[in-house]
């Protein structure tokens, strides 16, 4: 069984992360169809909204971009030589 490719989420979603575009990284969290990027998506959105503090944001924040990054790393296409 071939697994499902989510790249095109995580794209948007650093996309969305670092450039600050909060509606459209809400849209993706409902969108998306991996769970655990959704709730990374709304802890970060979360801190952000309701100011729970600058470390629980940054920490957040990290988090979010660390499973971004290791999401991408792991369904990278391979190629085919």
């Amino acid at each position: 069984m071939r697994q499902k490719m989510f790249y095109s989420d995580y794209d948007r979603a650093l996309h969305h992360t670092l450039w600050g575009e909060w509606d459209d990284l809400l849209v993706l969290m409902v969108r998306t169809q991996d769970e655990l990027l959704s709730k990374r998506i709304e802890f970060f959105l979360h801190a952000f909204h309701y100011h729970l503090g600058e470390q629980e944001l940054l920490e957040s924040h990290e988090s979010l971009l660390h499973y971004i990054d290791h999401a991408m790393a792991a369904t990278q296409p391979m190629s085919v030589t």
